[in-house]
């Protein structure tokens, strides 16, 4: 299959025939869909000769499969026409399955070029209907996602995170049992690693899914690799929107963003479950998990109040500044802070929120409520919370943890650290009690809203701050000094509460432990 610049879409087919009168056109033959009159439209014909005769409208037409690799493409009668059930209706035979099934996914997705109540656009263009994903997230924020992500330089960024990309090729090959034989969906597939490797490991069929302009190149790398590409269907679109022609025995994706939860491609990877997954199918990864711990760095926060100390000059050329510095404060810690620190800068063990992939629904994932209750190792000052994420490989043969922990090597999500405008001061062995609330927007993100108190004497200390996890302070470098001037006992890394870390395998991932019943545990 080939896609021009044009908008059109191609396919080899050894022949076609006419239901009239049984004619046979020897092959090879061109199918090509286009949109020349305006509307989406499928014509036949051999080499560039594709004559009017055997031009279909894709919206008054129906593909029927006969066979593995046989179709019936029938157009339905117009309404001048009434008097007959059926216009035309031609019989086509194609090379192989693969490409049977690629045609009918691509019919579809062309259907869905027309609109109940069609809208040409002054290019021609007819309007898609709205989908649920334009409902829920703003275009101009959708365009620069799918612009960002359909740049190669930013799947280099990504393929090169050799824990993130080796953790997944791990959890793949060594659960072969789980792809064998089995059609595999990937969500936001990418450059088509993902779909790579379930070929690999012997996928049956992979369907690989991906809205932005990374669809071309994905398909260009797929097809570089001839072995494996006979497996793979590169189909461009939004997981909302597209059709396929069968359901899957598994789906893989990448739908993390920091904080797990950011770009809200979670809810489109719970939606392909939900269209596309058979009961009891295979979700790689299953399960994440968000951790969380108050922190104390006294250098980062001082970083943080003296980005405002501009605003405090009071002849700037003449110009008094001072009153905007509340707003500049205040904007400065709206900003989550995207680092790795060191995990020595922790000062309880970590409670952690659990999502199942597997069930939980769309519309859970629109707000997060997380209670918080930690007591403290030692004598310090909070600053405020710091979260990372990590997400289970649950497979038959083994299952493997993907973690962004401070403890673990760096990823290239780093963590992420909420700091608090006021920090609180605690004692060792005291109650740190407060809530994180996440909202999600249309931007494609999250409002987090973090309360933390504190119980010094008879007085509560309480302190709060609104984030937006769209906007965060990338503060990307290696893990900062540790100062002994912070070093308190004890120093130890504090590991979370509801799990041990176990030792890391050779690739750096790391192996499945059990999860535990712990009651610090919030869940999906």
């Amino acid at each position: 299959m080939e896609e021009n610049q044009k908008k059109e879409q191609q396919f080899l087919i050894s022949y076609i025939s006419e239901l009239a009168n049984c004619s046979k056109k020897t092959g090879p033959v061109l199918a090509r869909f286009s949109l020349e009159s305006g509307s989406p439209e499928l014509r036949f014909g051999q080499s560039n000769n594709l004559i009017d005769d055997n031009v279909f409208n894709v919206k008054n037409s129906q593909l029927f499969k006969l066979g593995p690799a046989e179709s019936l493409c029938i157009s339905e009668a117009s309404e001048a026409n009434k008097e007959k059930s059926y216009s035309r209706g031609i019989s086509i035979q194609f090379r192989n399955e693969e490409e049977s099934r690629a045609f009918h996914c691509t019919f579809e997705q062309w259907k869905k070029e027309v609109v109940v109540q069609e809208s040409p656009l002054i290019n021609g263009v007819v309007l898609t209907s709205k989908s649920k994903f334009d409902d829920k997230i703003e275009a101009s924020s959708a365009k620069m996602y799918f612009h960002y992500y359909g740049q190669l330089l930013h799947q280099q960024n990504m393929l090169q995170d050799f824990v993130r990309t080796g953790t997944y090729y791990s959890a793949v090959i060594e659960n072969r049992v789980d792809f064998i034989g089995r059609v595999v969906v990937d969500v936001g597939a990418g450059s088509g690693i993902l779909s790579l490797f379930a070929a690999q490991a012997g996928a049956k069929h992979v369907y690989a899914i991906e809205a932005s302009e990374m669809a071309d190149y994905a398909r260009r790398l797929i097809a570089g690799n001839p072995i494996l590409s006979e497996k793979i269907t590169v189909i461009k679109g939004k997981v909302e929107d597209v059709e396929l022609p069968e359901k899957a025995d598994i789906l893989i994706s990448e739908p993390m963003g920091t904080l797990l939860v950011n770009e809200r491609m979670l809810e489109s990877y719970v939606i392909a479950r939900d269209r596309f997954l058979v009961q009891n199918g295979k979700m790689f990864p299953g399960v994440g998990r968000i951790h969380m711990a108050p922190f104390s760095d006294e250098y980062l926060y001082m970083e943080i109040a003296n980005k405002a100390t501009f605003w405090q000059q009071q002849n700037y050329f003449g110009v008094d500044l001072t009153p905007l510095h509340g707003s500049a404060y205040q904007g400065y810690f709206s900003q989550p802070v995207v680092d790795a620190f060191d995990s020595r800068l922790l000062v309880a063990p970590a409670v952690s929120h659990v999502i199942n992939f597997t069930s939980v629904k769309e519309e859970d994932l629109y707000e997060i409520d997380v209670p918080l209750r930690f007591f403290s190792a030692v004598s310090t000052r909070i600053h405020g919370l710091a979260c990372w994420f990590d997400v289970l490989f649950n497979g038959s043969t083994v299952q493997r943890w993907l973690t962004t922990a401070p403890s673990a090597p760096t990823t290239h999500w780093y963590q992420l650290r909420c700091v608090l405008p006021q920090p609180l001061y605690v004692m060792p062995g005291q109650e740190i009690t407060g809530r994180l609330h996440l909202v999600a927007h249309k931007a494609q993100s999250y409002t987090i809203y973090l309360t933390l108190s504190a119980l010094v004497g008879d007085m509560l200390q309480t302190s709060y701050v609104k984030l937006d996890l769209k906007e965060p302070y990338y503060r990307m470098s290696q893990p900062q000094a540790y100062s002994a001037a912070q070093d308190q006992q004890p120093n130890q890394l504090l590991q979370s509460q509801d799990t041990q870390f176990p030792s890391r395998d050779e690739d750096g991932s790391i192996l499945m432990e059990p999860l535990s019943p712990n009651p610090e545990i919030h869940s999906l």
